[in-house]
């Protein structure tokens, strides 16, 4: 059987994180839940422990910083990796089908999931963090020439092959730009499936201000 992780970034998640890792326990057949926490305040850790979950206290701030430790932690033993949100936004059934596409397809280095594909309805996201994510997708797809629907999904499976020897550089919200452009640089390419996409349970983190630092990254990506 494939070698699964699931690797999910958290702060103050106590609304969705057991939702989150009960669906993923549903869907996915025998995972290893690595969760970097934040240092929350609430019960996010004891939640997570409780689904046999190993947390790595995060030493920054920010999702990109907590994936990058994840990296410098993870020994590689593993065949695909799964990055989920830990607000119970993204349904974990895909996942499956996801990984069936990697398994099938060699050439293929991550599966990624598309918010935008008229499941999408405008009260499951703020108006301006949807135009937002759209006027991102756009430049994204323009400077750096990788053609994505939804370029920020946080829901993927990727083959950790195409991601071994990455070390990331982002610190916030613009990590998956980078991914991104990881993955092809090494030669793969990116398979977008259409999702459904849930109301978040919990306090949003994402703010209008991130969307700076996100084109920050697209125009830095786009220079290497």
């Amino acid at each position: 059987m494939p070698r699964t992780l699931v690797l999910i970034a958290a702060l103050n998640e106590e609304e969705g994180i057991g939702c989150t890792l009960a669906e993923l326990r549903q869907v996915l057949r025998n995972p290893a839940f690595l969760i970097v926490d934040g240092r929350s305040t609430d019960r996010t850790i004891q939640i997570a422990k409780e689904f046999g979950a190993e947390i790595l206290l995060q030493e920054g701030t920010g999702k990109g910083n907590a994936i990058a430790q994840a990296f410098r932690y993870l020994d590689g033993d593993i065949d695909y990796l799964v990055l989920i949100d830990a607000d119970y936004t993204y349904p974990a059934e895909y996942l499956p089908q996801m990984t069936e596409i990697l398994e099938e397809n060699p050439e293929v280095g991550m599966v990624s999931g598309n918010r935008f594909n008229g499941h999408l309805h405008l009260g499951e996201m703020h108006n301006i963090l949807y135009f937002g994510n759209r006027l991102i997708a756009f430049t994204h797809n323009l400077l750096n020439g990788i053609e994505l629907r939804d370029p920020l999904s946080g829901l993927r499976v990727v083959r950790w092959e195409s991601i071994r020897n990455w070390t990331p550089k982002s610190k916030g919200f613009d990590v998956e730009v980078e991914l991104n452009h990881q993955v092809k640089r090494n030669g793969y390419e990116i398979v977008e499936i259409p999702i459904h996409y849930r109301t978040r349970l919990g306090q949003k983190k994402l703010r209008v201000k991130h969307g700076l630092t996100i084109f920050k990254r697209i125009l830095a990506e786009s220079f290497k």
